[in-house]
């Protein structure tokens, strides 16, 4: 019953505000799209799509790991990401308060954590039906050719820079400060943002993806297991993760670097961010 009166309690008239930002003073606006949500909102930064070369690129130097290559070119449609990782204010809005108690609580601007993949898509399903929207999780081409900077990258090794303290929070500098000594998530759209206008994609936390992690069931294209996904075995399957984390090093919170776990895993190093498919039919 709770869950049925908070759900005609959400603000359903859906605030759909096209604004636009200029990151610098010659810049081409970027288009956001605010949805508002019992008392909170979803900023969605517009991404035109478009091909990029993905994985191991030069500016990632001899930093590259093996599931990294080969470089490959991809294409993307046009979607909306998140200017920020789900924030644990957003996550109340959407989910029971006690539905998961993160590791750095009480943090209301802070990327929620403790987040398994399983978790992520329940809080997608209800915020789906709260809107009447299309978000789901990044592919891992899109979250890629997001945190590139899209059609305006300038081909950085993380996420807006070549200086992984500019845009991101990691194990050198999560520590210490207004924040406490003990390290820990901070507080979303610190630090600079990309080309883009979206932060944090590289540090914080983790960032699930919807994808299968194939390295090792597929490769060159061809299946290397017969029939894989077997049936069943779900429970096996790992997802991807992207971005890096507050407990991690400047390694990986690079744009192409990848990590993976199994879908019900969660640790206080891991969120996720939205992407809304196009649909202007409603």
């Amino acid at each position: 019953m709770k869950r049925r009166v908070k759900a005609l309690t959400v603000v359903l008239a859906i605030c759909l505000i096209t604004v636009f930002i200029r990151c610098q003073s010659n810049e081409t606006p970027i288009q956001q799209l605010v949805v508002a949500l019992n008392g909170d909102s979803i900023e969605m930064v517009f991404v035109k799509g478009g091909t990029f070369m993905m994985g191991c690129t030069d500016e990632q130097g001899c930093d590259c790991e093996d599931n990294e290559k080969p470089v490959r070119k991809e294409s993307v449609s046009d979607f909306y990401i998140g200017k920020y990782e789900v924030t644990q204010r957003l996550w109340r809005a959407v989910m029971d308060t006690d539905s998961i108690l993160p590791f750095n609580g009480g943090c209301e601007d802070c990327p929620m954590e403790n987040v398994s993949w399983k978790n992520a898509q329940e809080f997608i399903g209800r915020l789906n039906a709260m809107t009447g929207k299309t978000f789901r999780l990044p592919t891992e081409a899109e979250w890629e050719y997001a945190a590139r900077g899209g059609h305006k990258s300038k081909h950085y090794k993380y996420s807006g820079s070549n200086q992984v303290s500019e845009v991101a929070w990691y194990v050198g500098n999560s520590s210490g400060g207004q924040y406490g000594e003990a390290g820990t998530t901070r507080p979303v759209g610190l630090k600079r943002s990309n080309e883009l206008g979206l932060y944090d994609m590289s540090g914080n936390v983790w960032e699930w993806c919807g994808d299968l992690y194939t390295k090792e069931y597929k490769q060159g294209g061809k299946s290397v297991h017969p029939g894989w996904p077997f049936e069943g075995t779900y429970l096996f399957f790992r997802r991807i993760l992207r971005g890096g984390s507050w407990g991690g090093t400047a390694k990986g919170c690079r744009v192409s670097y990848i990590d993976y776990d199994i879908e019900n895993y969660s640790d206080e190093y891991g969120g996720f961010r939205l992407v809304m498919e196009l649909n202007f039919s409603k």
